[in-house]
């Protein structure tokens, strides 16, 4: 998950590129499939919270990795992982954040563009590691 997420990030804001900018947005647009598929090492997906606050008194709200990727949106870890490694609240990381797009099955809608296909599994021998 979070080797994942690293990765995302880099290739969204650029830094795999000769050119990059920190205050340009070069970076390429990303599409996942299988994010369902995500596992969390040792109790992760049990012990971690994620905290949110409705904005009134009294209303922080806590949920667990299980429970979303058990949930109606299995999407929103990666999201959240990846969102919370680019910049902070600035109009640069909203638009990058634009660039991601993720699906839960194998099928996605943007076979017209061609995506370059990277075994992410297979490019570490860490990533396959048994929990």
């Amino acid at each position: 998950m979070g080797r994942l997420a690293t990765f995302i990030a880099n290739r969204l804001r650029g830094k795999h590129r000769p050119d990059y900018t920190p205050h340009v947005d070069c970076g390429d647009y990303v599409v996942v499939t299988n994010v369902d598929k995500v596992v969390f090492t040792g109790k992760k997906s049990t012990d971690k919270v994620y905290y949110r606050h409705t904005g009134h008194p009294g209303g922080i709200k806590s949920t667990t990795p299980e429970k979303v990727l058990g949930g109606r949106f299995p999407e929103r870890v990666l999201e959240k992982a990846v969102e919370r490694m680019l910049p902070k609240e600035s109009p640069l990381a909203r638009k990058q954040m634009t660039h991601l797009r993720l699906f839960s099955g194998a099928e996605h809608t943007h076979q017209a563009q061609s995506p370059a296909t990277i075994d992410f599994k297979s490019a570490s021998p860490k990533n396959t590691r048994s929990q």
